[in-house]
């Protein structure tokens, strides 16, 4: 069969230009100059006589055509490297690259993955850690996990883990001073959290308390940092249940109320469309599913 090509050089600049949404940032990942990339796509664009992305102000943007483009070409390009990757390396041990939020991976996954490993001892996790969202990340991966649902062009998804918060606090905090009502927050330290600026108010408007104030307040820029606050006693954190179940069933933490629980984003994984029927995704994907479902 006869294939009508592309530039293959253009496609690759194409794809790296198109996910970072920069020619700059597309050159330092190619290793080349700025011209050279926007040449490239020029190149592209003439050979297939459609305009792939918008140029105003020094920015680019996607086009329509462009964005329709990009998820078959990522498909693509996903596809020669598992193909090659199966070749080159055929008796070696599958390496699965995970990509997960921080947060979920220290506190929910990490513990959980000495069992998919003894489950599945052929193939080799490495796991990574991001806030970017998946179209954004310079490293490739086979499966991604981040707050869902979400609008992902170009990959295959499912929610497999809800999620709700609590308050949440070290036991000798409680012990110096109890918690018998949302009125008692009051009293402590309330632990923030940037990425999550609104949860403290969200929580106090359920719980018939919207104009309480904290007598004094800690901000941390990531979540993590907070959640490691209040378990080194430094005050109360709004906490992601089920994901703290572990510190609570060790006394690390303890919920000090039985509510209100607030529903929030629960979680969802994500794999390159091209990687659908990959055996080692699938066995990643639905062990994930199953850990969810036994909490």
């Amino acid at each position: 069969m006869h294939y009508r090509l592309p530039p293959l050089n253009a496609l690759r600049a194409f794809e790296s230009a198109a996910r970072l949404e920069s020619f700059s940032a597309a050159a330092e990942e190619l290793f080349v100059t700025h011209g050279a990339v926007s040449k490239q796509i020029k190149l592209l664009e003439d050979w297939l006589g459609v305009k792939l992305f918008d140029r105003t102000g020094g920015r680019v943007k996607l086009t329509d055509a462009g964005w329709r483009y990009l998820v078959q070409v990522q498909d693509g390009l996903d596809l020669i490297a598992n193909a090659t990757a199966q070749l080159v390396q055929p008796d070696r041990q599958r390496r699965l690259v995970v990509n997960s939020i921080p947060t979920m991976a220290m506190h929910w996954l990490l513990p959980r993955l000495p069992d998919f490993q003894r489950e599945h001892p052929e193939i080799e996790l490495r796991l990574m850690t991001s806030d970017r969202d998946v179209s954004r990340l310079e490293t490739a991966f086979d499966v991604a996990i981040r707050r869902g649902p979400g609008d992902w062009p170009g990959y295959i998804a499912q929610p497999f883990l809800d999620e709700w918060e609590l308050p949440l606090c070290s036991p000798a905090l409680l012990e110096r001073q109890p918690i018998a009502s949302p009125a008692d927050l009051a009293k402590h330290p309330l632990l923030y959290a940037d990425t999550r600026p609104t949860a403290w108010q969200r929580w106090f408007t359920l719980a018939g308390v919207p104009e309480l104030k904290a007598a004094t307040t800690q901000h941390f820029d990531h979540f993590y940092l907070a959640l490691q606050a209040a378990m080194d006693g430094m005050g109360v954190v709004l906490g992601p249940m089920p994901m703290m179940q572990a510190e609570i069933d060790a006394g690390t933490l303890v919920a000090p109320l039985p509510g209100p629980s607030v529903a929030v984003r629960g979680y969802s994984w994500v794999v390159p469309r091209a990687s659908a029927k990959d055996p080692a995704v699938n066995a990643f994907t639905q062990w994930l599913e199953r850990c969810a479902e036994a909490r």
